[in-house]
């Protein structure tokens, strides 16, 4: 079914989202970015896009190069570390015994000490108390 191309809305409504527009600040946003892109002396190629980070740099927000920018970062770091868990389940990447321990890993305990057992500097159970 195609669209009614005569279909025009009546004042009342148009004027009701115009008033709607100006108090929720979106003609405001809108003009200011449309100014920039008009004053802009070397007119970018994607006016969109420039309008989208404009629009998002006057909401406080970052701009979407940005966003792409972050998320490629944080993918190649996913890979990176998937790599690296499937390397250690396989074995062929077996830790490094110089590196430094995990953060929440206990400095005195031996790295091949059972996980259940005492440190070592730990009374046994069955001494007496000193």
């Amino acid at each position: 079914m195609a669209a009614n191309q005569t279909y025009k809305p009546s004042e009342s409504k148009r004027e009701e989202f115009r008033r709607y527009l100006e108090k929720t600040g979106v003609m405001d946003a809108l003009t200011k970015a449309l100014v920039s892109l008009y004053e802009e002396p070397d007119k970018p190629a994607d006016a969109l896009m420039y309008l989208l980070n404009k629009l998002a740099l006057q909401t406080g927000g970052e701009t979407l190069d940005s966003i792409k920018k972050r998320l490629q970062e944080s993918t190649d770091k996913l890979d990176a570390l998937q790599k690296e868990n499937d390397a250690l389940k396989s074995g062929n990447g077996a830790p490094d015994p110089d590196a430094p321990p995990p953060p929440d890993a206990p400095a005195d305990v031996p790295p091949d000490a059972p996980a259940d057992a005492p440190p070592p500097d730990a009374p046994a159970d069955d001494a007496p108390p000193a």
